[in-house]
């Protein structure tokens, strides 16, 4: 745990001394927690392959020529700007008509969560987006494109409001980190799935594009199954008046033989301690004792987005095509990128919970900004000189290197990191309204992104990547300075954590509360 600014974790390796046995020192993982966090973890395969297919079908010469047939005629320009080549804001608004829809969702999915539990919001989230993949594959005109971009982006701000923190509930708390990993481990796993179909789809002449649009039916149908199949969590049945029910599942997933009842007394506690302070929970969040919470809500989807990331796992094919690879080659670059981005996903999720979360914010945030840097130089030197449409091929090669260090980086910290966080952080009381801000403000900024990126390396040319990475630089001394380590702190437990930080601990609500729930 961070003990001022700039500490490192202290050497405890993030135990707080709690004595129950489901603290750090505890946490078994049985064959049912595994089972139930990997099938609510496949929620993140609808985001993934959306985010994956969407950009390799818009630079697809069969889908252009059926809904964008200007974007070729302007393409073929003699002396069209190598950064422009894709500059069209209805092309754009394909791609980011999800996000919206999803932030609206999210927000809808906090109050529908709490009321109907987290497993039936995945179920809800997975049966829209698998209507969503039947609509765009069957379109004929943009408006069908455009309304079933719309489904997809409702299921996928149900999916995401509710798995991450599924995970993070019915996860043991020493690897509540890898757990809770596993969720953007399937969402890097969805990508890498749709930029393969998009490689081989692409040969297919007039209706390719259909076949991978259609195709994201196949992990929608996975989450709906998974989502039958599993139980709701302990704390969100207890939330709903069923504390029978929520022992069980909490006996179940822990196993036959563990005594869980430290463990299912502070949930009680949580929950109870929430139902006596019921003014609502985005209404609480405005609040001074709450402050801590407000400011990460808004800052982790923030610093996400200004990463850079999403534009890069969208646009991945349209910037290889920008700096002079074929549609072919353009769409395996992606695929390249996807793999890499699941390597390193997989090495994070072994050395979460041991290195701790600020560790990894630091390490990854240091290499992505050094690499940003690289291609912004490379960019600048040898692209759109003299008229120039592509780069040389040693160059463009380069970029690909750049792009895949970069991606590695980002894997073993911020995408990961993004769903770990936010989802063990919250009190029981806002935990779905702030996990529902989060993901909404996540997916507005990535909507805002998407629709103006490529007017944007238009507009910047080059300088947009020093521009994301002067963002990366300003939220790595942000993470180092304010946010606190959390591995392997109990859910119930986690205001221990902030009453502690240099900072935080002036705004921690309610002292004698907290001595209650800290296991110092």
């Amino acid at each position: 745990m961070a003990r001022g600014g700039f500490a490192a974790a202290d050497g405890t390796g993030g135990d707080h001394g709690c004595p129950h046995g489901y603290g750090y020192g505890g946490g078994r993982v049985t064959i049912s927690v595994v089972v139930t966090c990997l099938m609510a973890a496949s929620c993140g395969l609808i985001f993934g392959y959306d985010i994956g297919v969407s950009g390799g079908v818009t630079q697809m010469q069969s889908f252009l020529e059926k809904f964008f047939p200007q974007v070729l005629t302007e393409m073929k320009g003699a002396k069209r700007d190598a950064y422009c080549k894709y500059d069209n804001q209805m092309l754009t608004a394909f791609t980011s008509s999800l996000y919206i829809a999803g932030m609206l969702s999210s927000l809808v999915a906090s109050r529908v969560t709490r009321r109907v539990g987290r497993q039936a919001v995945m179920l809800s989230g997975g049966v829209l987006f698998l209507a969503g993949s039947g609509i765009n594959a069957a379109a004929i005109n943009i408006a069908m494109l455009i309304i079933g971009r719309m489904l997809l982006g409702f299921g996928v701000g149900f999916t995401a409001q509710a798995a991450p923190l599924y995970l993070a509930e019915t996860a043991p708390a020493k690897w509540r980190g890898a757990f809770t990993t596993a969720y953007n481990f399937f969402l890097v796993l969805g990508t890498l799935a749709a930029t393969v179909t998009n490689y081989f789809t692409n040969r297919i002449p007039g209706w390719g594009w259909r076949v991978s649009l259609g195709l994201a039916g196949v992990p929608a149908t996975i989450v709906v199954v998974g989502a039958l199949l599993v139980t709701d969590t302990p704390s969100s049945l207890v939330m709903r008046g069923d504390p029978d029910r929520a022992r069980a599942s909490l006996q179940r997933i822990r196993g036959e033989d563990v005594d869980v009842g430290d463990e299912f007394k502070d949930i009680m506690v949580a929950v109870e301690e929430a139902r006596r302070n019921d003014e609502g929970a985005f209404e609480r969040l405005r609040g001074k004792g709450y402050r801590h919470y407000l400011v990460m809500m808004v800052a982790i989807p923030t610093f996400f987005d200004l990463t850079g990331m999403i534009v890069i796992s969208v646009f991945s094919p349209v910037l290889f095509r920008t700096v002079g690879f074929n549609s072919q080659k353009a769409i395996l670059g992606s695929v390249i990128l996807s793999l890499v981005n699941l390597s390193s996903v997989g090495v994070s999720t072994f050395v979460v919970d041991r290195a701790g979360r600020r560790f990894l914010f630091l390490v990854g945030g240091i290499a992505m900004m050094l690499c940003q840097v690289a291609v912004a130089w490379i960019l600048a030197e040898h692209l759109g000189r003299h008229h120039a449409t592509a780069m040389a091929k040693n160059y463009a090669y380069g970029v690909l290197a750049l792009t895949c260090m970069y991606t590695f980086s980002f894997g073993l910290s911020w995408g990961p990191l993004k769903w770990v966080v936010p989802s063990e952080i919250y009190p029981v009381e806002i935990r779905s309204a702030g996990q529902a801000m989060t993901i909404a403000i996540a997916l507005t900024l990535s909507f805002a992104q998407t629709q103006v990126f490529i007017t944007l390396l238009c507009a910047m040319k080059y300088a947009i990547f020093v521009f994301y990475a002067s963002w990366v630089l300003v939220m790595t001394i942000f993470m180092a300075a304010l946010l606190p380590e959390t591995k392997g702190v109990p859910l119930e437990a986690m205001r221990s954590v902030w009453a502690k930080h240099w900072y935080w601990r002036r705004f921690v609500r309610d002292a004698k509360q907290d001595s209650q729930v800290n296991c110092l």
